[in-house]
């Protein structure tokens, strides 16, 4: 496979070269094309120059790869830096430890798992993820479709210093959470929300600003529920919710939107997890702690329960495991007899 002439095309009908190819590498290409020229042999591409590098490919799409780190946690670690060396250098206290510990007598459990995320919890490191994008956007690069200014949610009139006043995660909290209890909307759909965001602003390279956020979270919670949820609201649900925005709006927002994302709408299992612990990092980096309830004795039975039907099927497929190692002796039928030493 390595083998240069085996594993390659030529470049006429070979894919283009990657745009993320450095000039020192076009160059290079050039110049072995025109020296093969001169020979009887023509120049053949290697397959490694026509593959995306990994590096490049991680780097790019993180909510594609597990091992990708997240953009919104990336952004969050300035301002969390800040604030610890700001209360170190001031000498400000923590004030009093409001955290449960576990001891001898009494356990506490946290009623937030990757599988059943809690809601109320989960918007808010979501919105808090956001509000960071936001925050620490790098430009105010956006498409007309999502200017608020250009197609507005509501009747009210659109502040003059709209696209200058960064929003307060109290205000973004609280537009998720009112799209979030009309719809009836799950938690594990605003995981998949975040995902779909930062999607977005890695295909279009876009960013998250005061003039578009409405607009860009409303698209993803809107193709969120639809591919993660069984029963998916209509577009028309959403204008009950937005009592001023029409269905012609919202289906051309949505139409933009999967273009965007070039209609990639899988998100593996591995990186709604990576998002989920990403997100539980970014709450305790915040100080947004996740309701701790003592362990009683009916959910002591049910993880009981849970830990040995676990135990009973990994007991089942050993089991099995070890009976098709033993097949082979049952169908060759080798016996074992005493050595006769003579």
């Amino acid at each position: 496979m390595g083998n240069t002439v085996s594993c390659c095309v030529s470049p006429e009908s070979s894919p283009k070269v990657p745009s993320r190819l450095t000039t020192e590498r076009l160059v290079e290409l050039q110049a072995s094309t025109e020296a093969s020229d001169d020979t009887s042999v023509p120049y053949l591409q290697h397959i490694s120059d026509r593959e995306v590098p990994d590096e490049l490919a991680l780097e790019s799409n993180p909510s594609d790869h597990a091992r990708a780190n997240t953009i919104f946690l990336n952004k969050s670690q300035t301002d969390v830096r800040d604030k610890r060396k700001s209360n170190h250098t001031n000498h400000v206290s923590p004030g009093l430890l409001s955290r449960k510990y576990s001891s001898c007598s009494t356990i506490f459990i946290d009623d937030n798992t990757v599988s059943q995320p809690n809601l109320k919890n989960t918007i808010k490191c979501v919105t808090l993820a956001i509000y960071y994008h936001i925050k620490n956007r790098d430009s105010n690069k956006s498409l007309d479709i999502f200017d608020e200014k250009l197609h507005p949610l509501s009747k009210e009139p659109v502040p003059d210093d709209y696209s200058s006043v960064d929003p307060e995660h109290r205000l973004i909290y609280r537009f998720v959470r009112t799209l979030f209890s009309a719809a009836q909307l799950t938690a594990e759909c605003a995981i998949v929300t975040l995902v779909y965001l930062e999607r977005l602003l890695t295909y279009a390279e876009l960013d998250i600003c005061p003039a578009n956020w409405k607009r860009i979270v409303l698209g993803a919670i809107l193709l969120a529920s639809k591919v993660w949820d069984d029963q998916a609201v209509w577009n028309v649900d959403y204008c009950q919710i937005l009592k001023d925005i029409t269905v012609e709006d919202m289906n051309e927002m949505e139409r933009h939107f999967l273009e965007l994302l070039q209609f990639n709408i899988n998100v593996p299992a591995s990186v709604y997890a990576k998002y989920y612990f990403d997100l539980r990092q970014l709450a305790d980096d915040n100080n947004l702690s996740f309701p701790l309830e003592p362990l009683n004795n009916q959910r002591a039975q049910k993880l009981e329960a849970i830990s040995r039907l676990c135990e009973d099927k990994y007991k089942d497929l050993s089991r099995a495991a070890m009976r098709r190692s033993l097949s082979v002796d049952n169908l060759i039928g080798v016996r074992h007899s005493n050595a006769v030493l003579s």
